[in-house]
């Protein structure tokens, strides 16, 4: 089943998203090799692709995984968490619909 991960991001934490992201988008290559990985990507605090020092106010994950306790588990070990970058994380299970 696929899984949202969304992760809130602490205030003032673009630095330690920055030095956290080499690991963090490593975990999400290996999820997209296994054919896992729907989408992933950061929610920029401002309207714009590049927000600069606004930086990010967090981050949407939708992977799949056999439940939503290895979800949360994944989730958890992620480097943005061990980092501090979010401040809160959390996983619900997702239907795909469209595009079919």
């Amino acid at each position: 089943m696929w899984y949202a991960i969304i992760g809130e991001d602490a205030p003032a934490s673009l630095d330690k998203r920055q030095a956290a992201r080499p690991a963090h988008v490593e975990r999400l290559k290996a999820l997209q090799e296994q054919g896992r990985l729907l989408l992933a990507g950061p929610f920029p605090a401002i309207d714009s692709n590049e927000p600069g020092p606004a930086g990010f106010s967090g981050s949407l994950i939708v992977a799949e995984f056999d439940s939503l306790d290895a979800a949360r588990t994944w989730a958890d070990a992620d480097p943005y968490v061990a980092a501090g970058v979010y401040a809160g994380v959390s996983v619900k299970p997702f239907k795909k619909v469209l595009p079919a």
